[in-house]
């Protein structure tokens, strides 16, 4: 029997009680916001809102509602102090106002990637406009995309087939499908309205169907330098997929090969958005300046730090 369950029985704890008991305990590990982790933990074990928790903070909790709940909780602390990711031992996170399913086969949605989706739907109002998100991922941006922005077509394309699974999950559970099914070629969903949202196994551009071209395009790519992984953040460095991460030598590999495979797949006058690290503006502005594409302007995120690259090709 572990320390906190032997004091709540003995005790009969109070919800206070155990979220202090909770931060100290992440707070020990080296969990940066350790109360807010603690409170979202103690929530999903215990069923309850802030509302309940303020009304009755200071309440003994009742055997019954000990028995299956605590060991729960308890158990999310262990998982949260090795520094599993919070998004991650909850299984969602919420983007763009929507809630997504996550797991160990997609990067984790950041805030900083809304700037792209926002500038994305700021932009280009056409309904009729056709979509390619590459390098999709839990699908957060193209999902976004077309429950947000209502366009016609919306692709999502992953190298990862354990990632796509995850998103046609979010899929079929956001975009409200009438119809859809999946098979080995991908998954494809119909909204009631006749907008469908289609999820496809494609290393960048080069499985994705023949002849296919796109009004906009979209992607977060892995950009961090292999150099730089191992100092990151240990919920990064252990729990994101590696391939959602590492950009090769210089953070810039898939730049280059976005700059040379997006013109094939442009329409003219088409437009890209490209997520980018912060040191990253002048490189992909002069990759994407030599293929041809112009207009190209830098968006930076709420930190004030470059985060999102746009340009039309010509």
């Amino acid at each position: 029997m572990t320390a906190i369950i032997r004091h709540a029985l003995d005790n009969g704890p109070t919800f206070r009680e155990l979220l202090a008991q909770g931060t100290a305990e992440l707070e020990q590990a080296g969990v940066g916001d350790a109360k807010n982790d603690a409170w979202y933990l103690l929530s999903e074990a215990f069923s309850v809102d802030r509302t309940h928790y303020y009304l009755e903070p200071d309440k003994p909790l009742r055997a019954n509602r000990l028995t299956d709940s605590l060991p729960r909780y308890e158990e999310m602390l262990r998982r949260r102090s090795r520094r599993i990711p919070l998004q991650q031992i909850l299984g969602r996170t919420d983007f763009m106002g929507l809630t997504f399913k996550v797991n160990e086969h997609v990067l984790i949605p950041r805030q900083d990637t809304e700037v792209l989706v926002e500038t994305v739907l700021e932009e280009c109002r056409e309904s009729d406009a056709s979509v390619l998100d590459m390098c999709t991922g839990s699908g957060c941006i193209a999902i976004s995309l077309a429950v947000r922005g209502k366009y016609k077509n919306v692709t999502g394309s992953d190298i990862s087939r354990e990632a796509l699974k995850v998103a046609a999950q979010n899929g079929f559970s956001l975009f409200r499908a009438a119809k859809g099914r999946s098979g080995k070629a991908g998954t494809f969903l119909i909204s009631p309205e006749g907008r469908t949202l289609s999820l496809l196994q494609s290393d960048l551009t080069r499985d994705l169907p023949t002849g296919a071209l796109y009004d906009i395009i979209t992607c977060n790519p892995p950009y961090i330098p292999t150099s730089v992984i191992d100092t990151l953040a240990p919920e990064v460095r252990d729990h994101d997929p590696r391939i959602a991460l590492d950009g090769a030598d210089d953070g810039l590999s898939f730049y280059r090969r976005l700059a040379v495979e997006m013109p094939l797949r442009l329409r003219r006058g088409g437009r890209v958005y490209l997520e980018i690290g912060f040191d990253e503006a002048d490189a992909v502005r002069r990759l994407l300046t030599v293929a041809g594409f112009q207009q190209i302007r830098v968006i930076r995120d709420l930190a004030g730090l470059d985060r999102v690259v746009c340009a039309v090709y010509t």
